[in-house]
């Protein structure tokens, strides 16, 4: 699948769009109250791991993730606390595992922070599986998809899916509104770019489901759009980037894409 107009970085109007998270927010509501979303106690299924999305942690993630538990999957937060895009981790390039394209700079600002936390998320990946020995399933919600993504780039015989939720799959922060923020950080984001591409190289050999939003006003949507991996699945919602993981539209996409993966 191709996109049909250009990347670009978007715009604070278009961040307005986003203010329709409180209606999704609201619409969990009523069966949160209910009960709706009651767990099943019998839940055996393959280990499901969700990722929150930059500045959240695995409280953001809690209502789909009762609502996946409450259709028979096995699902559980990341357990790394907030994801702050490995900014709060002792990052730097030499530090990186072997799988990573990239050589020292003579000016580092931090542009190595997030290949960082997909490190140690992997570590994480891999302490799961040992416990389970069954590969997971990986739901990201935007910069989460991303680490989901590399996980799975690097783990293939341990991650058999990953789900992204209007994750920034090309460029990295380039074409989000957190581009400002790193760039006023100093990093170097085309370097960061560059670095992305070169992942790519490597096809993710799992299965693949991206999910994205034409309306997106955090993440450009055809950032979102996968155009490597040989087994990618694309389904188009229309959903704010905030409340995607709030949305059911989206929990019942992804309940079911692990159900046929």
């Amino acid at each position: 699948m191709k996109p049909d107009t250009e990347l670009w970085e978007p715009r604070r109007v278009e961040l307005l769009r986003e203010a329709r998270v409180l209606f999704e927010v609201a619409t969990i509501l009523g069966p949160l109250a209910t009960g709706r979303l009651r767990e099943t106690s019998d839940s055996n299924g393959h280990p499901v791991i969700v990722v929150p999305g930059f500045g959240a942690d695995d409280r953001y993630t809690a209502a789909m993730r009762r609502f996946l538990r409450s259709h028979g999957h096995n699902a559980q937060g990341w357990g790394m606390g907030k994801n702050l895009a490995g900014l709060n981790l002792p990052h730097a390039v030499e530090r990186l595992s072997d799988t990573w394209p990239v050589e020292e700079r003579d000016s580092y600002n931090g542009e190595a922070c997030v290949p960082y936390l997909c490190d140690r998320f992997m570590e994480r990946v891999d302490d799961i599986y040992e416990q389970s020995g069954e590969p997971l399933t990986l739901v990201g919600w935007s910069l989460g998809g991303y680490v989901a993504r590399e996980a799975a780039r690097d783990r293939p015989d341990k991650v058999r899916h990953v789900i992204t939720l209007g994750s920034p799959v090309i460029g990295g922060p380039k074409y989000t509104a957190t581009a400002s923020y790193f760039r006023d950080r100093g990093m170097d984001l085309e370097w960061i770019e560059h670095v992305v591409a070169q992942r790519d190289k490597r096809p993710i050999e799992s299965q693949v489901t991206t999910i994205y939003s034409k309306s997106d006003g955090v993440v450009a949507w055809p950032a979102t759009i996968d155009r490597h991996s040989p087994r990618v699945r694309h389904i188009e919602t229309n959903a704010t980037h905030l409340g995607m993981v709030f949305n059911p539209t989206i929990w019942r996409h992804v309940s079911q894409e692990i159900s046929r993966a």
